[in-house]
């Protein structure tokens, strides 16, 4: 069972770098995760951002993350609050993480998502 399991995987794979293979697993399990982290856990602590750290100024994605975060938890206030720009991208992940999901299940993608993506 374990064998055909990991023959299907490669031919799924197949011509795949194990980069990009990676790079659909985390998309994937990212999300899973952070519906399990409390709503607040990156609310505290020091900022990662660049900008803010070098410059002291705050970007157009400076909150993102918390946004995204409360939004997973359905939490719309604070996303508001931590960054508005969050009602525009949390839209576009959920496409990407569609896409990522049916690589890795081996489905074939839907037809509107062969169009655009």
């Amino acid at each position: 069972m374990a064998e055909n399991t990991r023959k299907r995987f490669k031919q799924r794979f197949q011509g795949s770098s194990p980069f990009m293979v990676l790079i659909h697993i985390v998309i994937v399990i990212a999300p899973v995760v952070l519906i399990f982290l409390p709503k607040d856990y990156f609310n505290t602590g020091q900022s990662i951002c660049v900008s803010q750290l070098l410059f002291d100024l705050e970007c157009y994605a400076c909150g993102m993350t918390r946004a995204v975060m409360h939004m997973i938890h359905f939490d719309f206030q604070s996303a508001w609050e931590f960054n508005k720009l969050a009602f525009l991208v949390f839209p576009l992940l959920i496409p990407l993480w569609l896409k990522s999901f049916f690589i890795i299940i081996g489905y074939p993608l839907p037809r509107f998502m062969k169009k655009h993506m």
